[in-house]
């Protein structure tokens, strides 16, 4: 069973920064596609950036320039830098993996706990 742990949210003042961190453990990092989702209040799920086994990282279009997805295969641990926040980033976000693109895709069978990420002046 694949256990996901996020950590690094907070409160944070528009065009500041964040990196959230995700722990993988009962599997290699390498062996998962993973990526970030998060959740406003009254909104859906929605994806945030990806990142394929092959290394290959993909963002949605309104994000891309200023979150950057990667990963430390070693310490097993999947990173969401933020930067140039703004206050519709604030959600809860999670660290979610699947063992295919496929699934990542469709909805991840492995899920965190989710880390709360405000932006507020």
């Amino acid at each position: 069973q694949v256990t996901l742990v996020e950590s690094g949210g907070g409160s944070v003042q528009p065009g500041g920064s964040l990196r959230l961190s995700c722990v993988v453990s009962g599997d290699s990092s390498s062996n998962l596609c993973m990526g970030w989702f998060r959740q406003a209040p009254g909104k859906e799920r929605e994806s945030v950036a990806v990142i394929l086994t092959d290394g290959s990282a993909s963002y949605v279009a309104s994000l891309k320039g200023r979150f950057t997805i990667s990963q430390d295969n070693a310490k097993n641990t999947l990173y969401l830098q933020m930067d140039s926040l703004k206050l519709e980033d604030t959600a809860m976000y999670y660290c979610a993996a699947d063992r295919s693109r496929e699934g990542l895709l469709a909805w991840p069978k492995f899920w965190g706990q989710g880390t709360q990420v405000t932006v507020s002046s």
